[in-house]
């Protein structure tokens, strides 16, 4: 936790209901695993794309005269929604934000953020990521979505090891310009002329870019996309099938959802116990000492064939 923000998952299932329990009507998110412009575009239509990625800690992030990349476009943020990211672990949805209060003339996004959106576009933009680390609304639903971690306070972490990092930004065509938003950057940036159907071949371009400019052993990125209900657009072509299938993804999303925000230790604790319990009706205290010392034996092989395997899967949150 930092500064009441937990960290919450790249995944869209947890996107949607996060804009859902917001207010947000008709819109959900889509995981990308390809960077071709054709899987977006089929998505149609698409308000814009958030980007996850390691933080680079060897290099400078931001800087005050130029981006890698684009252009800064100091005076955009006066006329759309833009906000410097002031509070840790909130970035995820920042970069929702980022693309949801840009386009309230093609989404419905209820009134709680019409009226967010409306008393903080007067505010300068460090005063919008003030506001938005203070809205209980936004942060209690997005704490919502915050896996139980019984055996972590993050709040007394110290030194010691580093974790790597990871951070949101988001990609959306504002009245013909691909902007790049990012809290963390001194104003958006712009990547050049965009139309909404350009859009899906003009963003993968840039993702390409940005992606280049990694190790070619850094596969960790998720990409996914912001797009109208895939059901109502089903429901409009009469494809049966295909509302069947969105209508079961919902219905696993909420599933899973439930099941990050569940405490198991309880269930752990019981599970482990009777598997004790068992052991000592088969074999008394002998049969259990075998049973733990074959466990360590398959533990410390496990080990060694990851040291020489290359390492291990790595959770992306942000």
């Amino acid at each position: 936790m930092s500064g009441g923000w937990n960290t919450i998952e790249s995944d869209a299932g947890v996107f949607t209901f996060l804009l859902n329990n917001l207010g947000v009507q008709n819109v959900q998110f889509e995981e990308l695993l390809t960077l071709e412009p054709e899987a977006l575009a089929s998505l149609y239509p698409v308000y814009g794309v958030i980007f996850l990625f390691k933080y680079p800690t060897d290099t400078p992030y931001t800087s005050t005269d130029k981006p890698l990349d684009g252009t800064f476009d100091r005076d955009a943020a006066e006329r759309i929604w833009f906000a410097a990211q002031t509070i840790q672990n909130a970035c995820g949805t920042q970069a929702l934000l980022s693309v949801l209060m840009n386009k309230e003339d093609e989404v419905e996004i209820g009134q709680p953020l019409h009226e967010f959106r409306d008393f903080t576009m007067v505010l300068p933009q460090e005063f919008r990521g003030e506001a938005l680390s203070n809205s209980e609304l936004i942060r209690d639903v997005h704490n919502s979505f915050a896996k139980s971690s019984p055996f972590v306070d993050e709040t007394t972490r110290t030194g010691g090891e580093t974790e790597d990092a990871f951070h949101f930004i988001a990609y959306t065509p504002i009245d013909g310009t691909l902007f790049e938003l990012d809290g963390l950057q001194p104003a958006p940036i712009s990547h050049g002329a965009c139309s909404t159907g350009d859009f899906p071949t003009k963003v993968m371009e840039v993702l390409q870019r940005r992606i280049a400019r990694y190790d070619m052993s850094e596969i960790r990125f998720n990409l996914m996309a912001m797009v109208r209900d895939r059901r109502v657009t089903a429901q409009e072509i009469g494809d049966a099938e295909m509302l069947a299938r969105e209508e079961q993804k919902r219905r696993d999303w909420q599933f899973e959802n439930a099941l990050r925000r569940h405490n198991f230790v309880g269930f752990a604790g019981a599970v482990l116990k009777g598997a004790v319990d068992m052991k000592l009706r088969e074999g008394g205290e002998r049969a259990y000492e075998r049973w733990i010392e074959d466990a360590k034996d398959k533990t410390r092989q496990r080990l060694e064939a990851r040291k020489q395997g290359g390492g291990e899967d790595v959770e992306m949150e942000g």
